[in-house]
C-alpha cells in the first residue's frame, strides 16, 4: 500500500492495544520503546509517539514497536494510517539514529487526503487475498482541518519573473494538467501538491513545462562585487605566512576515537573528555566529535614518522567542538595547530614561527610564560603566548610518554592557538615608517644566568635599560655544557640602537649598555666571560 499510495501506515495486535485506546501524544521523560528492529531506543518529550493507555507503541511516522507488533498468533489487527508534520518526523528520526522508509516519505510531506483512501486499499487487499474479514467502522481524527491553497494567477508578473512570454491561456493549461483547479484568476492547489505556496512557485512549474530550453540566455546583470569577509581574510594570511615559512597544511576528520584522550594522557576528570557522541558512527574510531585537534595532530606526524619521513612541519586550521549544557549543539572553536619534529625543528624554531606569524598578524606586545600544567606536554618545556592580558595559545614540547604512545622515539613540538583570540587581536593596517636617517649601533652581550630564568626576564630587563634608543633585541644562541657551570646556561644577544633624529656617540651607547648590565645584575645575570 505504501509503494502503490505513497501513504506509510502501520498495523497493531490488537490484543496488545491496552484499553483499546490508540492516542498520539508526545513522549513523556525518561520513556523508552523497543522497535520492530529490536533496538530500546530512548524517547524524548518532543518526540511524537503513538501510545495505547498504558505505553507507546510506536514511533509516530519512523517505526512501530515490537511488543504490539504482528505475531503468528496474531488474530485480530488495526491498521493505522496518519499524516505527521515532516519536520517533526525528520528530527525524532535524526535524534534516534535512525531512518526508514516511513520517514523518509514523512519528511517530504505527504497528501493528508490519501490517508483514508490508503486504509481502505489495505482493507481492500486484506479481503480479495482471503487474509481475514474486514470488521466495519472507521476512527477519523482531523486536528489539522486541511484547507486547500488558494493563489493568485498573475501572469504579466509570472512572464517578468522567467523572462519569457507564455500566454495565460497557455499557463490555465499548464496548471490544470498539474491537478490545479482554476476559477478566475483564483488557482486551487490540490492536496498532493503541498509545494505549491506561491506565486513563485506557480512561475516554477509554468518555466518547467514550457520548457526551459525555451528560456533565452542573458548576461548576469547582477552588480554585487564578490569580496572576502574580515575573517577569511586572516584565515588566507594566517595559511599563507605558514606555508612561506615551509609548512604543510594538513586536513583531519573532526571525529575521533574517546581512546585518542588516552593517548594525550587527559586526566580522567579533565573537562575535554565530554565529548559529543555521534549517534551513528560508522566506527569506534570516529565515535566523538573531538573537543581538542592536538590528537589528530599527533595522529598525523605519527604517520609521518613511521613511514620514515625525517623531519615534519605540518599545521592546520580546524574546529574543536565543546559540548554546553542546555544547549543541543556545541560550541565551535577555531584552532591553528602545528606540529613539527626533525634535527631542524626544536622549541625555538617552533617560538620563532609563532613570532612571525604574529607579526604577520601585526600583534605585538607578546610575552610567554612557562606552565607545567598541560599534560600532553613535557612539563619543563612548555609555555603559555599572550599578547598584554590576552592569552593567544600555547607552545611546547610534548610529553615523552605521548611521544611514545604514537610511536615516536624523537622529540616533537606542537603550538595550539586560539583563532578567535587572533582575530580579536589582529592589526591590518600597516603603519609607514620612514627609512631611517642616521645609522645604527649593535653591540653582542654573552650572558651567564640560572637555567630556570626565563630569557623574556632578561628581555624586559635590556629593553627597560636601552630606552628609547633601542630598535631591536635579539636572541641568537642558547647553549649549555662544557664550560657552563652545573645549573647555568648562556644567553647570546645582538642589542641594536639607534636614534631617530641623530647619530649616537660612544658615550651614548655607554650610558644605555651600563643601564642594562645593572639591571641584568638585579637578575644574577652576569658577562659570560
Amino acid at each position: 500500500v505504501m509503494l502503490e499510495y505513497g501513504q506509510p501506515m502501520h498495523a497493531f495486535d490488537y490484543k496488545y492495544v491496552k484499553g483499546g485506546k490508540i492516542v498520539v501524544r508526545n513522549a513523556q521523560e525518561g520513556e523508552s520503546i523497543m522497535t520492530l528492529d529490536g533496538i530500546d531506543r530512548k524517547l524524548s518529550p518532543d518526540m511524537l509517539v503513538i501510545c495505547d493507555e498504558e505505553k507507546p507503541s510506536a514511533v509516530a511516522g519512523v517505526m512501530g514497536g515490537e511488543y504490539s507488533g504482528i505475531m503468528d498468533d496474531t488474530s485480530t489487527i488495526v491498521f493505522e494510517s496518519a499524516c505527521f508534520l515532516g519536520s517533526s518526523v525528520r528530527t525524532t528520526a535524526r535524534k534516534l539514529g535512525m531512518r526508514t522508509e516511513s520517514s523518509a516519505r514523512f519528511e517530504k510531506g505527504l497528501d493528508s487526503e490519501t490517508c483514508i483512501p490508503a486504509v481502505m486499499r489495505a482493507c481492500e487487499l486484506v479481503e480479495m487475498l482471503g487474509a481475514g474479514e474486514v470488521v466495519g467502522g472507521m476512527i477519523d481524527v482531523d486536528n489539522a482541518g486541511y484547507q486547500p491553497t488558494e493563489i493568485l494567477l498573475n501572469p504579466q508578473w509570472i512572464n517578468e519573473f522567467i523572462g519569457i512570454d507564455v500566454s495565460r491561456d497557455e499557463m490555465v493549461s499548464i496548471l490544470e494538467q498539474l491537478g490545479c483547479h482554476m476559477e478566475g484568476d483564483t488557482i486551487t492547489v490540490p492536496s498532493f501538491r503541498q509545494d505549491l505556496e506561491h506565486k513563485a512557485d506557480i512561475a516554477e512549474e509554468i518555466a518547467r513545462f514550457h520548457g526551459y530550453d525555451k528560456i533565452p540566455s542573458t548576461a548576469i546583470r547582477g552588480t554585487a562585487q564578490g569580496a572576502l569577509t574580515e575573517y577569511q581574510k586572516f584565515e588566507r594570511t594566517v595559511t599563507n605566512t605558514l606555508l612561506a615559512q615551509g609548512c604543510y597544511e594538513i586536513s583531519t576528520y573532526s571525529f575521533i576515537s574517546p581512546k585518542y584522550y588516552d593517548k594525550i594522557c587527559l586526566p580522567s576528570d579533565s573537562p575535554l573528555r565530554n565529548s559529543v557522541v555521534i549517534l551513528n558512527p560508522l566506527g569506534e574510531d570516529t565515535s566523538v566529535m573531538r573537543t581538542i585537534v592536538v590528537p589528530s595532530m599527533m595522529e598525523t606526524l605519527s604517520r609521518n614518522y613511521n613511514n620514515r619521513n625525517a623531519s615534519a612541519s605540518l599545521f592546520e586550521l580546524a574546529n574543536e567542538y565543546i559540548p554546553v549544557e542546555g544547549q543541543e549543539l556545541p560550541d565551535e572553536n577555531p584552532i591553528i595547530t602545528i606540529g613539527q619534529y626533525g634535527e631542524a625543528h626544536d622549541f625555538f624554531t617552533l617560538k620563532g614561527t609563532i613570532e612571525n606569524l604574529l607579526s604577520v598578524l601585526g600583534i605585538t606586545d607578546i610575552s610567554v610564560q612557562a606552565d607545567s600544567s598541560i599534560p600532553y606536554y613535557h612539563p619543563g618545556r612548555c609555555a603559555r603566548i599572550f599578547t598584554g592580558e590576552t592569552e593567544l595559545g600555547t607552545l611546547g614540547e610534548i610529553h615523552p610518554q605521548v611521544a611514545e604512545n604514537y610511536g615516536i622515539d624523537t622529540r616533537v613540538y606542537v603550538a595550539r592557538l586560539d583563532c578567535s583570540a587572533l582575530f580579536a587581536s589582529e592589526h591590518s593596517e600597516k603603519e609607514y615608517h620612514p627609512l631611517p636617517k642616521f645609522p645604527a649601533t649593535t653591540r653582542d652581550l654573552a650572558l651567564l644566568c640560572d637555567d630556570e630564568l626565563p630569557v623574556q626576564s632578561i628581555e624586559k630587563a635590556i629593553r627597560s635599560g636601552a630606552g628609547k634608543i633601542l630598535e631591536q633585541v635579539e636572541l641568537f644562541d642558547i647553549y649549555k655544557g662544557k664550560q657552563i657551570p652545573e645549573g647555568k646556561k648562556s644567553v647570546a644577544y645582538n642589542i641594536t640602537m639607534r636614534s631617530p633624529d641623530r647619530t649616537l656617540t660612544d658615550e651614548d651607547v655607554g650610558k644605555a649598555m651600563n643601564k642594562i648590565l645593572k639591571n641584568l645584575s638585579d637578575l644574577n645575570v652576569s658577562i659570560r666571560g
